[in-house]
């Protein structure tokens, strides 16, 4: 169970593989890897601190400019992490979530990941995983959903967007001392505290993330109120 005041929902802007593998003169490939590692031992964390959902920003629609070797060495990190990880989170009830356009990825990707999204379904925790996800496209989306129904409003709009059927969201993270959004969770973040942190996400840690969760306990949530 977490603590009182922490956050249940919270989402993550994984951002400085790059910029962390330059740091060692090591190619991006190789901070993507250690990144892949810190999400492992992030989702373990979340369990540990007693954390509803937690949602990361995997690949986002506009990760498709970067360069075919980039893509590839994601793409096949992806692969691996299902294969590694899947039993894991089976055995500890933590149910996949997808958010964004997968069906986008080549075909044993999708395979694999509608075999997790099966095989996870019944977990008690959620690991929602932002693909090929833009928050513009989502909205948009959303409110197309919404207007074939006959009603543009808030309430019919969230009701489409993906991450319907998660807790409202409490807190959002953003890793490398980057200070922007992205295109991520803009319609969630209305009312969400926002942590700006300068640590590089292959360096991210159960510590950094219960210092977070710390930080969001001591603040006033006010929700448009006074």
């Amino acid at each position: 169970m977490s603590e009182p005041n922490y956050p249940r929902h919270v989402a993550i802007i994984m951002d400085g593989n790059g910029r962390w593998a330059k740091k060692r003169g090591m190619p991006r490939a190789f901070g993507h890897r250690q990144g892949g590692e810190a999400v492992r031992k992030t989702v373990q964390a979340a369990e540990d601190l007693g954390l509803e959902c937690l949602t990361l920003y995997a690949f986002s629609s506009e990760n498709w400019k970067r360069e075919e070797g980039e893509i590839s060495d994601l793409m096949n990190l992806m692969r691996r992490f299902i294969e590694a990880n899947l039993k894991d989170m089976i055995q500890r009830k933590v149910r996949l979530k997808i958010i964004g356009d997968y069906k986008a990825f080549a075909p044993d990707i999708v395979e694999k990941l509608e075999d997790a999204l099966e095989r996870t379904k019944d977990g008690t925790r959620t690991l929602a995983v932002a693909l090929n996800y833009g928050a513009q496209a989502e909205i948009a989306r959303a409110a197309r959903l919404a207007a074939e129904e006959g009603t543009i409003d808030p309430d019919s709009i969230a009701r489409h967007l993906y991450t319907a059927d998660l807790p409202p969201l409490d807190l959002l993270i953003r890793t490398s001392g980057e200070v922007r959004l992205s295109n991520f969770l803009l319609w969630q973040s209305a009312y969400a505290e926002m942590l700006f942190m300068d640590v590089l996400w292959p360096d991210f840690s159960e510590d950094h993330l219960r210092e977070a969760c710390e930080t969001f306990a001591t603040r006033e949530r006010r929700f448009g109120g006074r």
